[in-house]
């Protein structure tokens, strides 16, 4: 199977994923309103769980108009009472500059805080801080120290960062077996990229065992996640008959799919595999992309 070759984007941008609070789907807007007053109230007498909740709800503007500046009040007193989902907020909002003036360095000391108490992201935010040397002096092994914190805890993306690490071996000794191991942890979670790269790993041997099976049950899972990549890989691996039986039908389904999201050369594959197809077998194939596709990939082969 065709070799890939990765690149570690040192690591990584700014780490984003505030967990949104929503209300409950069937909640009328009056009872809303209401849950929205009695949650200020709260904050106001110096819950800090509610002050972190009413942060995130004028961050989001839900229920109420929009407004960072708002956010980071209330992120900002939660945080100081030691408020690990606060601080990590805190953080992101001085590391994105919403809210507030861009500042690495106040957002590396509010990840740290929430670090020190266990929160996995916040793990994983300063071990892009250290990897980026943002607002913190460029320190690998510091890095990598928190992305095993937060990966060991469960996190899928720093999972599937340490695993990328380890692959690219450019800021950790290179570990094939390593980068499996995490790429695995990550892609039982769901997570597409990891899925894609566990499939390469199985394909190539490298870090495990060949085995196309394997890589073709990865591959899948991600181009049922719409990972273009994944969906080129999946119809190389039907039009070479490599952990699947050979079938010109499905690899031109899967390079079309790949060639609609842009992966760079789908279209050469779908234009070789249609030459050695009849009529009637490239219009199944088209007629099972259209259907996959539309599907959002739940009704694909």
């Amino acid at each position: 199977m065709k070799k890939l070759v990765f690149y570690l984007t040192v690591i990584l941008a700014m780490s984003s994923g505030l967990a949104k609070a929503h209300p409950d789907e069937g909640k009328a807007d009056g009872k809303y309103v209401h849950d929205n007053e009695a949650l200020h109230l709260a904050a106001e007498q110096g819950d800090a769980t509610a002050q972190n909740n009413l942060g995130e709800i004028f961050l989001y503007g839900d229920g109420v108009t929009q407004d960072s500046q708002e956010a980071v009040k209330w992120f900002r007193s939660a945080a100081k009472q030691g408020h690990a989902n606060a601080q990590f907020n805190l953080g992101l909002s001085y590391g994105n500059g919403q809210g507030v003036a861009q500042d690495y360095q106040e957002a590396a000391k509010w990840f740290r805080s929430a670090a020190e108490q266990g929160h996995a992201k916040a793990q994983f935010s300063l071990g892009i801080n250290y990897a980026n040397g943002q607002g913190v002096t460029q320190d690998y092994p510091e890095a990598v120290k928190w992305f095993r914190s937060a990966a060991e805890q469960g996190d899928a993306v720093a999972q599937y960062n340490l695993g990328l690490i380890y692959l690219e071996g450019q800021i950790a000794a290179q570990n094939y077996q390593e980068a499996v191991k995490w790429f695995h942890l990550a892609a039982k979670q769901g997570h597409a990229k990891a899925q894609f790269n566990l499939g390469v790993s199985y394909g190539n041997g490298q870090g495990a065992a060949q085995d196309y099976l394997a890589a073709v049950k990865w591959f899948r899972s991600a181009a049922e996640q719409g990972h273009a990549k994944a969906q080129y890989y999946l119809g190389l691996s039907y039009d070479l008959g490599q952990g699947v039986a050979q079938n010109y039908v499905h690899a031109h389904m899967w390079f079309n799919l790949a060639t609609i999201n842009r992966q760079h050369d789908a279209q050469e594959n779908l234009d070789n595999v249609a030459q050695r197809m009849t009529p009637a077998q490239i219009d199944e194939a088209q007629k099972l992309a259209r259907d996959c596709k539309k599907s959002n990939y739940a009704n694909c082969d």
